[in-house]
């Protein structure tokens, strides 16, 4: 690859779509629950039946779109930027359906439910599409660990500059009080962040893409077929019966719910746990932004620990610190608040970090699988896709299991009802029920990471030689 003014100009390109999808994706997951329980005021029962419907959807559309791209012959799906290029519009345009409410929402509005199932879905399809195209493109730019470390080293930066946008959206909203500057801002994010994915739809390029266009020429005619149904069950078992796959693929479940959670109810916890006298809302703006924002620089700043200890110690490492935060933050109590923000906080940086890492395991399982069935190609979409075909839910049972069990503490009734004290003595049930599950789920999570992620083998990738 060429170097323009020592920048790497395939990772540039690469990182391009990382900026402009976490731009929208920050904002997206951060402020969605918040604006249909509060804003809004939708349903319960409505909220469940979205989630459900989108738990569906989520899962089916990973692996389908993984076999599409890594199967179809039609240019806009085979190649990862054409992909990238043609999806990204309307990626952007989905991002904007959640914040223009289709009419005045009455409390349990049915369109309010409607509205959301299509928000979620319509923004997920298109989230899927585009980012499975640049997760294969992250398999196949280049190999070895060391190639595949500048990849992380430039989304990170990418991600760092991206994750600005909830601290700058709730800066200029005011944690989306002011709800027209929060639309127009949101328009602006969904503008830039189309443009920096055009990016890498047109610059960037994969080693295999010479040889895809070989092996069609050569083997295209006498194709016909080939991808059967028969054909994706024995793919998808090839890849299932893999204990390293298994392995990560359950683990990475409970990560997904683990950062939904922290995403969906950050806010939320903040806002009910910790008293506004102890925290402003600037302050508090500047603590939601360092959760999007401070990841990015830790992943950034461990790279030489990355290079000397690989992936799976340092993932590893996560878990531990993740339940010995969760453990020792019970046991002191939700009257140390600024203890509080500062556990919230650093736990949702480590979370997030260490998930930014995921796609280093899941490129050595596609070298895997690739040496192992001896393929002519790599089965990259397909894998991540199929990853996602367990993982994904966890984003939908996540605020489901979550809201069920603050509104069963109360919590639809918070700005709803009169002062009284009764419903005050109920009100602090409600926090005593947001303090443990701060506590509490992260602290189980950890625990069964701990034990799934012991027995993936891969563990020394790091120590091969640089390709």
């Amino acid at each position: 690859m060429k170097l323009l003014s020592g920048i790497h100009s395939n990772a540039l390109a690469y990182s391009m779509t990382t900026l402009g999808a976490g731009m929208m994706n920050s904002i997206f997951n951060f402020y969605y629950v918040k604006l249909f329980l509060n804003r809004y005021q939708i349903s319960e029962t409505a909220f469940h039946v979205a989630q459900v419907v989108f738990m569906i959807w989520n899962a089916i559309n990973d692996p389908l779109f993984g076999y599409i791209q890594d199967t179809s012959r039609l240019e806009c799906c085979a190649r990862r930027q054409v992909s990238i290029l043609y999806g990204a519009p309307l990626y952007g345009l989905a991002f904007l359906l959640p914040w223009f409410p289709w009419r005045h929402y009455e409390q349990g509005d049915w369109l309010c439910g409607l509205h959301l199932t299509v928000a979620l879905c319509a923004f997920d399809g298109l989230l899927t599409f585009v980012l499975l195209a640049q997760c294969a493109l992250f398999a196949e730019s280049c190999s070895g660990h060391h190639g595949r470390l500048r990849l992380i080293k430039y989304n990170q930066v990418a991600t760092l500059m991206a994750s600005t946008s909830v601290l700058f959206c709730g800066l200029v909203s005011d944690n989306m009080e002011k709800f027209a500057y929060f639309q127009a801002f949101a328009v602006l994010i969904a503008a830039l962040a189309t443009a920096c994915m055009c990016c890498t739809g047109k610059y960037s390029t994969s080693q295999y893409e010479q040889r895809e266009i070989h092996a069609e020429d050569a083997n295209l005619e006498n194709s016909d077929g080939a991808f059967s149904s028969a054909s994706v069950v024995s793919l998808t078992k090839q890849i299932m019966t893999e204990k390293n796959f298994l392995c990560f693929v359950t683990m990475n479940f409970f990560q997904v719910f683990h950062l939904a959670f922290y995403n969906n109810f950050m806010m939320i916890f903040a806002d009910n746990l910790i008293p506004e006298d102890i925290l402003s809302s600037s302050v508090r703006s500047i603590m939601y932004g360092a959760g999007f924002i401070c990841p990015q620089c830790l992943v950034l700043l461990s790279h030489a620990s990355l290079k000397k200890f690989g992936y799976y110690r340092i993932i590893m490492f996560s878990f531990y610190y993740e339940g010995v935060a969760a453990a020792v933050m019970c046991l002191l109590g939700q009257e140390h608040y600024y203890l509080l923000a500062f556990y919230v906080t650093t736990n949702m940086v480590i979370v997030q970090a260490s998930f930014s890492l995921f796609n280093l395991p899941l490129a050595d399982i596609i070298d895997a699988d690739l040496i192992k069935h001896k393929r002519r190609l790599p089965l990259s979409s397909m894998v991540f896709g199929t990853n996602a075909l367990f993982t994904k839910p966890a984003q939908s049972l996540a605020p489901m299991i979550v809201v069920k069990i603050l509104n069963h503490y109360g919590y639809y009734n918070l700005n709803n009802v009169p002062s009284h004290p009764d419903i005050s003595r109920s009100f602090l049930d409600l926090h005593d029920a947001m303090f443990y599950l701060v506590c509490l789920v992260p602290l189980c999570i950890a625990v069964l990471q701990i034990l799934i992620w012991t027995p993936f083998s891969i563990q020394n990738s790091h120590l091969a030689a640089p390709q």
